[in-house]
């Protein structure tokens, strides 16, 4: 019974303390996906009891801030900077930001993650290549969704900065549609071009969490 599980200290204890063990596997990079890492944290605390996702973010967050202090925040402005100017290149195509850097949530090994939806990725190469930003890699990426499958282009670069960047060209037919986040189970709005200006110019440090006012 769930409202029993939620009133049972020690087991909110336990699951509490794998979503911890999973947060240091993922944020020194020993695991890269939520499901396994909660998978192995539970093995080796040797229970069956796995927390949620938004637990584990949660506790990475926590994580990344006790590790990395106020020049944590610091990054984050940067990496917002570099979003932004990377973003007015790409303005034709309507870039929106999303990722850790759009919700405040940034780590050590975190990028700047762009979603684009245009059918002509190729455009979009060659747009940052003609402003010369440094283009490291390009995939085709098929991933199935709810017995779905879906293509998207992945371009990744590298930033004046030295900060890493994937931009994710996707069916311009799914424009409208609003995902919801399977990590923090809120749906996954980004920030525009003139969202994020304005953003940098009021509250640069601003976080979008779905448990937090801030």
């Amino acid at each position: 019974m769930r409202n029993g599980e939620r009133l049972n200290p020690d087991r909110q204890n336990l699951k509490r303390r794998v979503a911890q063990e999973a947060a240091t596997l993922l944020y020194f990079g020993i695991e890269k996906e939520y499901k396994q890492a909660k998978l192995k944290a539970a093995k080796t605390l040797r229970t069956s009891f796995l927390p949620t996702n938004l637990e584990v973010a949660l506790e990475l967050d926590r994580t990344a801030e006790e590790n990395e202090g106020p020049a944590r925040t610091e990054r984050l402005i940067q990496m917002r900077k570099e979003a932004l100017r990377l973003m007015r290149i790409l303005k034709p195509f309507d870039p929106v930001l999303v990722g850790s850097v759009w919700r405040g949530t940034i780590h050590h090994e975190s990028d700047i993650d762009i979603a684009i939806h245009r059918d002509n990725p190729e455009a979009v190469l060659k747009l940052l290549k003609q402003d010369g930003v440094k283009v490291t890699q390009t995939e085709s990426v098929t991933v199935t969704k709810k017995g779905k499958r879906k293509g998207s282009f992945h371009i990744y670069a590298e930033l004046s900065a030295h900060e890493k960047t994937e931009i994710k060209v996707c069916d311009p037919n799914e424009a409208e549609v609003r995902e919801k986040c399977e990590i923090y189970g809120d749906e996954i709005t980004g920030l525009s071009t003139q969202e994020l200006g304005k953003l940098l110019s009021e509250n640069p440090a601003k976080r979008f969490l779905p448990s937090a006012d801030q």
